[in-house]
């Protein structure tokens, strides 16, 4: 057979990258799929997880926040929570990785290998993960992957807003390290190249950059430039804010047991606790302002207060913690963190009627040996730490803190009048 002479037609040409109103089909078909592989690319890059998207579990509908991230289920925060066989408390963590991990081991509720074995237990964080430590953004992840792992077993983990948090969100970075600035900009840079990678296909629309100053993106010039990428990531309707921090109560009750991060005046349980979570987390969506609301600022803020955790309990006011706790009704102790409780550790005041579980364990704030508050059944409390077992009512060591360390006294005591 005689071939032809006539040249072969040429292939259609390929039309390039936004000269046709069709993407490709694979763009079509798994947007979502790129979107959550990148998300969970970026989050094992930053913080050492892998998170991925959880089903909700408490009621609500589904909200986008007004920063458009993406990470949009945002429903109403529980504020009260019936009793718990058992439930943890652990104080302030500020940055401190192993300590937060030491902490969790003690209360027997992750493994070596970072995951979660206390079946049924609530564990409640009093807040305060961010400034004077290193490694937030890898707290603040492995803390939700547990809390993830926990409600699938029939228990939780719960990390509450300390005032560090809201002082952050606010643009406050007085106690911000250089090492964390540094991990602020490390996931600054990742999370720029995680949308990026979803850019390439056009189901997955451009988001604003970061720091560039694109349209609600920008960030005030007086902010260092070694401090915008935390600025970014933490103001209302940021892409941590929003993504954590937003979920976060400000106030809980767990049967008996009421926690907050400084304490509950009598007039915060007339204002109205789910009152006060909810409007607290419509703010750090990015729905109220820059400024969060009158309640977290102030001597007698429920972040700030230290009415109820001086060290020296003459200086408590108990008549003012009994008046609040006959206003949450079904109530009969409190727990706050806030105030470093050294050199006693983990101790009660007012005939136990308020337990104060902030021990300083993060090298920011003197290092001590961490310690975890276990309530049992609602009514049996006790300290749990590394070399220890006792009663509440023994919340006293044999030996203070600082005989059994000959290091980092000058911060420890600092840190108490200044936290």
């Amino acid at each position: 057979m005689p071939l032809s002479s006539s040249p072969p037609a040429p292939a259609p040409a390929r039309p390039s990258h936004g000269e046709s109103n069709e993407e490709p089909p694979v763009c079509r078909e798994l947007p979502t799929l790129v979107s959550s592989f990148v998300d969970t690319f970026v989050d094992y890059i930053v913080g050492g997880q892998f998170l991925g998207k959880e089903e909700e579990e408490i009621e609500g509908t589904k909200k986008k926040s007004t920063s458009g991230e993406g990470y949009g289920v945002h429903n109403k925060i529980p504020t009260y929570r019936p009793p718990v066989d058992r439930l943890i408390a652990i104080g302030d963590i500020h940055g401190d990785l192993s300590k937060a991990k030491e902490s969790l081991k003690i209360a027997g509720v992750m493994d070596d290998n970072d995951r979660w074995i206390g079946g049924k237990t609530t564990v409640v964080q009093v807040g305060d993960l961010l400034d004077r430590g290193g490694e937030e953004l890898r707290v603040i992840y492995l803390l939700e992957k547990l809390g993830r792992q926990a409600r699938k077993c029939g228990g939780d983990l719960i990390v509450m807003n300390g005032n560090h948090e809201i002082m952050n969100i606010e643009g406050d970075f007085r106690y911000a390290t250089h090492s964390s600035s540094l991990e602020f900009q490390h996931w600054s840079y990742w999370y720029e190249r995680g949308n990026k990678m979803k850019e390439v296909c056009d189901g997955i629309r451009r988001r604003d950059r970061l720091i560039s100053g694109d349209n609600d993106s920008k960030i005030p010039d007086t902010i260092p430039s070694h401090l915008k990428a935390r600025f970014a990531a933490l103001r209302p309707g940021g892409p941590i804010s929003s993504r954590f921090l937003s979920k976060h109560p400000t106030v809980l009750v767990i049967g008996k047991t009421v926690f907050a991060h400084g304490g509950i005046l009598p007039s915060h349980a007339s204002y109205g606790l789910e009152r006060m979570n909810e409007e607290v987390r419509e703010w750090i969506l990015g729905k109220k302002g820059h400024f969060g609301p009158r309640y977290l600022h102030g001597r007698d803020a429920v972040v700030w207060v230290r009415k109820y955790s001086e060290i020296k309990e003459r200086l408590c006011d108990c008549d003012v913690l009994e008046k609040a706790l006959e206003a949450i009704q079904g109530s009969k102790r409190m727990i706050v963190g806030h105030t470093i409780q050294q050199p006693f550790g983990i101790n009660g005041a007012c005939m136990n009627r308020v337990i104060r579980v902030d021990v300083g364990m993060s090298s920011g704030c003197g290092g001590a040996p961490p310690e975890v508050l276990e309530i049992k059944n609602d009514e049996n409390l006790r300290v749990l730490s590394k070399s220890e077992r006792r009663d509440i009512e023994k919340s006293v060591p044999e030996q203070p803190f600082w005989k059994k360390r000959n290091d980092g006294l000058s911060s420890l005591l600092s840190e108490t009048s200044v936290k």
